[in-house]
Formats: structure tokens, sequence, C-alpha cells
């Protein structure tokens, strides 16, 4: 009877230390080293990805009602080198654009940018170079035929070097990319209409000069978006605001002045444009990119860095941080999608695709930083989501 008992309290035994290894085993398998020399993590078991965007519309439901869409590449401040005063020219001018970097505009229906120079052969510029931090960019109009072949189709021209050679120099270059088909954006009381996949998309330039809308007349900005929209389906706002450099990477509720010159508060400005019907705004002359934020379901990026700006434009620190901003919207103006494609700039401003992901993490942190109530952030991958 003893011995019975004895085998019987073995068994029990050995159950309990295979219940209690099997827990262990268990928790074992939540444990993760990140190297010898840490303590265990525990990584939790529940999946805490974000969820990718889901506005009004996403794209499966985008391919269950046939709603078409339209697919928007941006990028910032944009000069493809300067011949005053001095000659700054690429020899060949097909290598500003690599190859690597050509390819990423091919599947999109408008490929949009800033241009920070003119396209003319004035002799004369209207500004005077001589004194501190002023700068005249001239580039010449065969240049209008490169970006035609790289697939930009709209330009702003609104902005503080529209002028660096006067009313020849602004109406020359919107001839010269006229002449390529390249859409110009900018002037004062003006919008732009584009059919795309039968979608009527309407698209104003809006920046701090009297020969353009003006970012600090918000009554005006209230008034052309709300008829940009009497005649298109999708509005866009192109915003020229703020002040310049490593010290302006962050979007304050404020007047930036800068050289003097009011460039405007570039939150109310954005903010108002989709107050007032605007489906999208377009942030650029920072020369550093700015967070971004969902604003009543609609996208603002308030600033997407320096694009190109060959042997002209500085590539130190975060002004040689670059993107491509991917957008998706519906015929509707709903927010299907959107993304950060990350470039960086080379010492002489010729950008390059970044697959260290720099843009992508910087404007993670200036989000977090600035708008941290926003319901969207950046996943490592650079898609915007909405952070659950």
């Amino acid at each position: 009877m003893a011995n019975q008992w004895r085998r019987r309290l073995l068994s029990l035994s050995i159950i309990s230390v295979s219940f209690i290894v099997g827990i262990a085993g268990g928790n074992l398998l939540r444990l993760q080293f990140q190297d010898k020399s840490q303590s265990p993590k525990i990584v939790p078991v529940a999946d805490s990805t974000p969820k990718l965007l889901q506005p009004k519309i996403s794209p499966s439901a985008n391919a269950e009602t046939k709603l078409p869409y339209i697919t928007i590449k941006a990028v910032g401040d944009t000069i493809p080198g300067s011949n005053f005063p001095d000659d700054k020219l690429r020899s060949d001018r097909n290598e500003l654009f690599p190859e690597s970097v050509r390819v990423k505009f091919q599947d999109a229906d408008i490929v949009f940018g800033n241009l920070e120079t003119v396209l003319t052969n004035n002799p004369s510029s209207a500004k005077d170079t001589g004194r501190e931090q002023i700068f005249a960019f001239r580039s010449p109009p065969i240049y209008a035929q490169l970006f035609a072949d790289v697939g930009f189709n709209v330009f702003n021209v609104g902005n503080n070097h529209a002028m660096d050679f006067g009313q020849v120099g602004f109406q020359d270059t919107k001839k010269n990319l006229g002449a390529v088909g390249i859409k110009t954006i900018g002037e004062k009381d003006k919008i732009l209409y584009l059919q795309v996949k039968n979608i009527s998309i309407a698209i104003i330039g809006f920046c701090p000069y009297e020969f353009c809308n003006d970012v600090n007349d918000l009554a005006a900005t209230n008034a052309l978006v709300k008829e940009a929209k009497t005649k298109a389906k999708i509005a866009i706002v192109s915003m020229h605001v703020g002040a310049e450099g490593t010290q302006a990477l962050h979007v304050r509720n404020k007047t930036e002045i800068f050289l003097g010159e009011n460039r405007g508060n570039a939150l109310k400005f954005a903010r108002t444009a989709i107050d007032s019907g605007a489906d999208l705004v377009i942030g650029h002359g920072p020369h550093v990119p700015r967070a971004m934020e969902v604003y009543k379901g609609k996208l603002i990026a308030y600033s997407l860095g320096n694009f190109l700006g060959y042997r002209t434009l500085s590539t130190e620190a975060e002004t040689g941080y670059s993107m491509i901003l991917e957008v998706k919207v519906n015929s509707q103006g709903d927010l299907i999608s959107s993304k950060i494609i990350p470039m960086y700039l080379d010492r002489q401003g010729i950008p390059h695709v970044d697959e260290d992901f720099r843009t992508v993490r910087l404007l993670r942190n200036l989000i977090t930083s600035d708008f941290a109530e926003t319901p969207m952030s950046i996943n490592q991958q650079g898609e915007v989501v909405f952070a659950q």
C-alpha cells in the first residue's frame, strides 16, 4: 500500500512539473533578447501595429464602389542650377535626375513641384544681389523640357524667386513651361482647372507677395477656394509660407518673419483653406521638411523641403533631407492613402533615393512634437496611418 501511494505521489509530481514547465515555456515564447548584455524584454502578444489610414474610403472600398481616384506626387523647392551671376550648371543636365528618382514619378497623374528659379535668357536681374542674403536664380529655358521628361506637369511659380528677373523673367518662365505641357499656378486671382480621369481638379497657389494669392489674406483665401469647389470636385492648395532653414523645422501657430518679410502663419492659413473646402494642402518654402497633419479628414503637408538645388541650395543637416509626397484621393476629394518616399540631396544638391529613411524618421519626430493630437502618424515604411 505504501509503495502504491509513493507511485501516485510521483505521478502527481511529474504532472505538476510538466504543467509548470508548459506555462514557463509559453512565457519564454514571449521573451526577446536584444543582445547578451541586456535583460529580457517582454514583447506584447497583441498586435500593436497602427492600422493603415482609413478616412471616408479605403482602397478596398474604392474597388467595390468603382470610384475613380487620382495619384498626386509632390516635391518641394526645385532649382536645377543657375547661370547668374556665374555659370553653375551641370554639363549634362539629365544627370540632375538619376534614373532611380525618375521612376518614382511614373505612376502619378499629377507631378507637382515648387520652381524656385526662372526659365529665361533675360540678362537683367530685378534684385540687388550685392546685398547679403539676396540671391537671384536664372536657369536656361531648355530646362523646361528636362522637367517634362521627368514627368512634371504642374509647377508653382508663386514664390520669392519668381520675380528675380522681373516681369520678363516671370512671363518667360510660364511660357517656356507651357510650351512643354507644364501648367503653372501662383498668380493672383487665378485658379488652374484640370481634367484627370474625367475628374475635375482645381489647383491654387498662394504666397506672401503681391503678385500672387496672399497667404495673409484669409478672407480672400476662403472666397477663392470656395469658388474653386463650385467648379471642381477636388481642390488642391499650394502654399509658399514660413521662415527658412534648420531653425524653421517646427510649425507654430504664429506669423513667421524672415529677412524682414511677413511669411505668413502656415497653420492658420492651411486650416482656413481646409475649412473653405480644400482637399489637400501642400507646403514649401522653408527649405526643410515640416510636420504633417490630418485636419477634418484632409491632409496638410506643411513643407516638403528641398528637392533639387544644384549648387544653389544648402544641403547641410535637415536641408538635405528630401521627399516625394504621394497622395491618393478619390473623385469626391476623400483621402485614400498617402506615403513618404524618402530622398536625400548630395553635396551638389542632386536628389537620390534614401535607403536609410532619414526623412521618415524626422517627420515622425516632428509630428509627435508639433501635432501630438492629430489622428495620423507615419509608420517606419513612410506610410500615413491612423495611430490606434
